[in-house]
Order: C-alpha cells, then sequence, then structure tokens
C-alpha cells in the first residue's frame, strides 16, 4: 500500500507561478480592500463590482502556468497516495495534473448561486472562452451567480474532509503558508503524532520543534523533499 502523503498549500505556492499571494507586498488585494472583494457585506453592498474583479482575476489565472514545485507534487502520485489541501482558490494544482485536490476557500474557475453556494445545481465551470460573468446575470435557483469564493467571515464547508485527511496522514508536508490563517492552520492538530512534518517557506516560520523546515521556495522545497523521504 502506498504511503499516504498530505500537502497544505497557500499563497507562496503559486509565486513563482507569477499569480500573485492574496496577501503581503503587492498582493492581490493591494488596490481593492479585502472587505470590498471578499466579504459578504460588499457583496451585498455592490455585487456589479465584485463580479467586475473577478472576471479580471479569472483573466489573469487562464495565463498562469504551474511551477515546478505544483509538477513535482503531482508527480508524486506515481509512488505515494497524494492529497493536496489548498487555500488558494487558483487551479494550478490541478493544471500541473493533481488529481486529488480540496479547496479550502473556493475555485476562482466556478461561479455558483448567493442564495446556496454549494448547491452542485448551481455550480457552473467556466473556461478561458467563456471566462466573463455579466453583472446581474442569475444562477438556476433566481439568485445572482457570485463568485465559488469563501468569503472572508463564511465558513469553510470542507474543513471537514480535509481534516480527514490530515488525520490519516503518513507524511504531512506545508508549503508557502504562514500558519496564521485559521481555521485552515489548525488542520496540523489531526496529523497523527507519528507522522514526520515538513514546511517548506523561503521565510522563517516559527514552528514546533518536531516541524522540520525546508527554507526555500516552492520549487527548490519540493526538490529538498524529494531526497529527504
Amino acid at each position: 500500500m502506498k504511503k499516504k502523503v498530505v500537502f497544505l498549500t497557500g499563497a507562496g505556492m503559486s509565486v513563482e507561478s507569477g499569480f500573485k499571494t492574496f496577501r503581503g507586498n503587492d498582493g492581490l488585494w493591494e488596490n481593492y480592500p479585502v472587505e470590498k472583494v471578499a466579504s459578504h457585506e460588499g457583496w451585498e453592498r455592490d455585487p456589479a463590482f465584485v463580479t467586475e474583479f473577478y472576471n479580471k482575476l479569472r483573466r489573469k489565472l487562464w495565463d498562469a502556468r504551474p511551477c515546478e514545485g505544483h509538477k513535482l507534487i503531482a508527480e508524486m502520485e506515481k509512488d505515494y497516495d497524494v492529497t493536496v489541501l489548498t487555500q488558494n482558490v487558483d487551479n494550478l494544482h490541478e493544471k500541473a495534473g493533481s488529481t486529488n485536490v480540496i479547496h479550502l476557500h473556493g475555485e476562482l474557475t466556478k461561479v455558483c448561486s448567493s442564495n446556496n453556494p454549494y448547491d452542485s445545481r448551481y455550480i457552473k465551470e467556466l473556461t478561458p472562452e467563456n471566462n466573463d460573468v455579466a453583472p446581474g446575470t442569475k444562477a438556476g435557483d433566481g439568485s445572482l451567480l457570485r463568485p465559488f469564493i469563501v468569503f472572508f467571515g463564511e465558513s469553510v464547508p470542507m474543513l471537514e474532509p480535509a481534516a480527514e485527511a490530515a488525520s490519516q496522514a503518513d507524511i504531512f508536508v506545508i508549503i508557502g503558508t504562514s500558519l496564521v490563517v485559521y481555521p485552515a492552520a489548525g488542520l496540523v492538530q489531526f496529523v497523527p503524532k507519528a507522522a514526520p512534518v515538513y514546511l517548506i517557506d523561503p521565510n522563517p516560520v516559527g514552528v514546533d520543534s518536531n516541524v522540520t523546515q525546508i527554507q526555500k521556495g516552492a520549487s527548490d522545497g519540493m526538490r529538498e523533499l524529494l531526497k529527504m523521504i
């Protein structure tokens, strides 16, 4: 039976792909206050503005390509049972070939019902050829189509399956997240005590002594990790 490797990836995973992080210098929110484009209140106040913001963000995503780190994670499926838990809303893990990805904060390539975002009947996958959602477009239940994004302050429905995956890990790897964004950061607590935990990040991160930090970017860090395990 293959060992189960579970990854938890954050914004730093996609930096090398040219897709900006949501936080930090020159972040995606740089010219847009979070409360305006990523909160329920912002959506209620001006759904047309929020819709156009995500239209523009989606156009940038179609041009982004997986970095070597994304590809190395996908290639591990040859030898390991791999699950990716990601805080990112991009689809770069899927583009690289990963087949088991749990998106904690939603998916930029999709839109959904405003009344019930997780009603699968009204979740719509967009494409580069069909990228833009016209403000005022309705979902099948008559509510406005909204981005399939977990807005700040909303619950994280995929947290439970993510915690279940973490609890089954033989190896747990954290890449590009500062472990300050909850509830996702709490997933480490579900990892079995016997499972080694690795953290790949170019910046120093305050972690427990039982966590092995690889102080490199996603791609270089993945190369080093593969040598270590």
